[in-house]
């Protein structure tokens, strides 16, 4: 009769046990169910892993289960993962046919006048501007940063506003 797992996986010599006695039928149980280009091997290795990492709070009666549930995951996660590059790969490039070489010196110049006016922003105006509209954070995440009040957050971003359109014509 063998002698029942004791009570902690994370004892490297039961944690060993459990990988000599589950590693070859899980690897087998995933290669049967997706096939070898999922990588079955290293799914079987990251259960593992997820397993020590979770030694201590999963029962040796339950690491079976664990195992085999945790690496049908992993591989349904890759199976996943695989078919959006899969879409993507198979989407042509749209081609933007205003794209002459009028249109993009024009698109420079424009950038490059946006930059200037940006430049000439005063430097709180500059800082909540950017903060606001690049890097899209709400007035009030930007006063807490600055530790100024909501008010003047909104009042250095509408400067800036009125100032970048006085300075571009474009806007």
């Amino acid at each position: 009769m063998k002698k029942p797992l004791q009570d902690h996986i994370c004892e490297e010599r039961l944690f060993t046990a459990l990988f000599e006695k589950y590693a070859k039928d899980l690897h087998d149980f995933l290669f049967y169910k997706f096939g070898s280009h999922l990588n079955p091997k290293d799914k079987v290795q990251e259960a593992f892993v997820k397993l020590w990492e979770n030694c201590a709070s999963i029962p040796p009666d339950k690491a079976k289960s664990f195992l085999f549930t945790t690496a049908n995951n992993l591989m349904l996660n890759e199976y996943a993962h695989q078919k959006v590059v899969l879409r993507h790969q198979q989407m042509q490039p749209k081609t933007h046919t205003n794209e002459s070489p009028e249109f993009l010196l024009q698109e420079k110049e424009y950038a490059q006048k946006l930059e200037n006016a940006i430049s000439n922003l005063t430097e709180a105006q500059r800082v909540a501007f950017l903060m606001n509209r690049v890097e899209g954070k709400r007035f009030k995440e930007i006063a807490k940063l600055l530790d100024i009040s909501t008010k003047a957050v909104e009042k250095r971003i509408y400067g800036a506003l009125k100032k970048l359109r006085d300075d571009i014509e474009e806007l």
